[in-house]
């Protein structure tokens, strides 16, 4: 799996890789049951610290996307009780978004139109 990371950017590290996995589980690129990179083959690739993907796989295993075990790793879990721990984030996250829109002056229809536009990527 190859990392895209801004070492730049004020969004940290861990959370970029936490973003892009979550993202290609999104694309398909990983399915239920599938193994992740280890954290020292992900780390190697990356150039980062081993703590960093640690961190990442942590709160990713916190979240619901993946299970770990000491034989078999970190393996994706994109089903069962995810959707209403989903449901209610995107929720929060969407009132805020439709607020700062609305102040902005973007209608519901533009706004309606940007949300098509990210869930069908």
């Amino acid at each position: 799996m190859i990392m895209k990371l801004d070492f730049a950017s004020s969004v940290p590290i861990y959370q970029q890789i936490r973003d892009q996995i979550v993202q290609a589980v999104a694309d398909g690129d990983y399915l239920d049951g599938d193994r992740l990179p280890t954290i020292r083959a992900l780390a190697g690739e990356a150039g980062i610290n081993t703590m960093t993907v640690n961190k990442a796989y942590q709160l990713l295993k916190q979240e619901g996307y993946i299970i770990t075990d000491r034989r078999n790793g970190a393996i994706v879990q994109c089903s069962g009780g995810r959707k209403k721990a989903v449901e209610k984030k995107v929720n929060k996250e969407l009132e805020l978004l439709a607020a700062e829109a609305k102040i902005a002056g973007i209608s519901q229809e533009e706004f309606l139109e940007f949300c098509r536009k990210a869930y069908s990527g």
